[in-house]
């Protein structure tokens, strides 16, 4: 009886949580008609203003992925207290990696200009991303151009890089298998070894100012397993705050979908990081 009156109760604070996040959806942050540039607010609908925000940039190599995959991640970080953003962005191969960061950036222009609306503050915003997301919040991050050309300084408080693919793509498309990833990899980034380093995030670590929090599986791509302990060290050496952790056990995609728990882990690690710098 004691068993199944805690699991009722459980149900019922579940349901009790639901209700408190509010769900803005669809959004245009490009002012168009596309949907590959449309974003999701969640939110925790209280009397509390100014929380943090968190952009989340989806993965999927890019050229698969959307916003709705991650509801589970919005609410989960608004139970939480932080009001959290989930956004599409266009794919390969209709687009290349420069317009996925143009319009990433769009997107962290347009929650600057009107997160209030949400209970979020315009000086609080944290960008994560798994995989290719990863690698496109960096980029904006990294590469001054990105914010230029949106109009704005770069107003990223923090970075939260969950198993980051694409940190050095000079690197991996100069070593890798030309298998069926590498292919799809040039229709993002060109058959050009010019274009690959200017995509690198890491060839513009000098420019980072912000901290980072890094994760990594352990049973990942070996690239990541190179190139993210690589970021961290490049950061620790410029002086710059960064915590980066390995994830026993975990390969890329249950780097992400372990978080569709709440209580997770990875959870407790970004909170605290993301209040520590807020």
């Amino acid at each position: 009886m004691l068993k199944n009156f805690v699991l009722v109760m459980l149900f019922f604070q579940t349901i009790i949580a639901s209700a408190q996040v509010k769900t803005v959806k669809n959004i245009n942050y490009a002012g168009n008609t596309d949907e590959k540039n449309t974003l999701n607010i969640f939110y925790k609908n209280d009397s509390v203003k100014n929380k943090p925000v968190l952009i989340f940039i989806h993965g999927g190599s890019w050229s698969s992925g959307k916003k709705e995959t991650y509801w589970w991640l919005g609410r989960n970080f608004a139970r939480k207290g932080i009001v959290t953003v989930i956004l599409n962005y266009p794919l390969a191969p209709q687009t290349q990696y420069e317009k996925m960061a143009d319009d990433c950036a769009i997107a962290v222009k347009w929650v600057q200009a009107n997160i209030l609306n949400y209970t979020a503050s315009p000086e609080k915003i944290f960008v994560m991303g798994h995989s290719a997301g990863a690698h496109l919040g960096e980029l904006i991050n990294a590469d001054p151009k990105y914010f230029k050309h949106a109009g704005i300084k770069n107003p990223i408080k923090g970075l939260i890089l969950n198993d980051p693919f694409g940190l050095d793509l000079y690197e991996y498309l100069t070593t890798a298998e030309k298998d069926d990833f590498y292919y799809d990899f040039i229709r993002t980034f060109t058959d050009k070894p010019a274009v690959w380093k200017l995509a690198s995030p890491l060839d513009y670590v000098n420019n980072i100012k912000n901290p980072h929090l890094l994760f990594y599986g352990g049973k990942t791509y070996g690239a990541i397993k190179i190139q993210t302990p690589r970021l961290y060290e490049k950061l620790k050496a410029n002086h710059i705050p960064v915590e980066i952790k390995e994830i026993k056990g975990k390969s890329h995609v249950p780097m992400i979908s372990q978080m569709i728990f709440g209580g997770n882990d990875l959870y407790d690690d970004i909170v605290a990081f993301i209040k520590k710098y807020s």
